[in-house]
């Protein structure tokens, strides 16, 4: 009986966890609770359109110059899809799971991320690392890092750029040019089909 007992302490012993005692291992493709790097993130907002529990958003404050992201631990399944997105590896799922809180404000994470202004409206447009990431690869393929031109770009907002890039009212595809060519064509087509139907009468009488 002594024997037996001796054997049941000693399987159990190995068996059992003694987790929260101990600490717990996990296998190391565990996905727990996401890590933010605000030094890494440049507020691009893929998490955010990628997040399939709406536990990610990011909010605009023009007023502040601030662009705000924000996580819910209470919201988040784990997923991992923010992960996969982010283009510079600003989240990544760590092996954290004890998540549990006294207060429900701790079940919040955020950043704040300054906007960059157009330089010809002065209107927000983006935030300011996202504009430098953007150049940084701009330079990385093959760039000149001083170019203004490319410093112009980067710098002025989409509607600017758009404004600047228009031409004339009467040179768009719908203009005036357009209607005339269409006239051309017509008027082309008109004397075409008279000299057809001229040589059709001629041949008829002979």
């Amino acid at each position: 009986m002594f024997k037996l007992f001796k054997t049941i302490i000693k399987v159990g012993t190995k068996t059992t966890i003694k987790y929260p005692f101990e600490p717990l291992d996990v296998c190391d493709d565990f996905r727990g609770k996401p890590e933010h790097d605000p030094e890494q993130c440049i507020a691009c907002g893929a998490c955010t359109q990628a997040c399939p529990a709406n536990a990610l958003i990011m909010e605009t404050d023009i007023e502040n110059n601030l662009r705000r992201w924000e996580i819910s631990f209470a919201r988040c399944i784990y997923c991992g899809r923010c992960e996969e997105v982010c283009p510079t590896n600003a989240i990544t799922l760590s092996q954290e799971f004890e998540l549990a809180v006294t207060n429900k404000a701790d079940l919040y994470e955020e950043a704040n991320f300054t906007l960059a202004h157009c330089v010809e409206c002065a209107e927000a447009y983006a935030p300011t690392k996202a504009v430098s990431y953007v150049h940084d690869l701009l330079v990385q393929s093959g760039l000149d890092r001083d170019d203004p031109y490319l410093s112009q770009l980067l710098n002025t907002c989409p509607s600017c750029c758009r404004r600047a890039n228009m031409l004339d009212s009467r040179t768009l595809v719908h203009g005036q040019y357009f209607h005339d060519a269409l006239a051309n064509d017509s008027l082309a087509c008109d004397v075409s089909a008279d000299k057809v139907f001229q040589q059709e009468r001629s041949n008829q009488g002979e």
